[in-house]
């Protein structure tokens, strides 16, 4: 499964929700209106980031249900 390019784009695509998600909950605890401008733009994209990582995840589903994993 590792030599599967879409797996390892799922892979990405979760870690950079992850990342996304880290530095927007790192934001959050910082004083002052700039930095809670810059959290809210960080949770916008990570609902993008999410968004994107679950079209890539039924995509990865449906090509290995089709072709029986191959």
């Amino acid at each position: 499964m590792l030599k599967d390019p879409l797996f390892l784009l799922v892979a990405a695509a979760c870690i950079g929700v992850a990342v996304i998600l880290a530095l927007g909950i790192s934001t959050f605890g910082k004083e002052g209106a700039e930095n809670g401008k810059r959290a809210n733009k960080f949770m916008r994209w990570r609902i993008i980031a999410q968004f994107a990582a679950v079209v890539v995840i039924l995509a990865f589903v449906t090509i290995h249900k089709q072709f029986g994993g191959q």
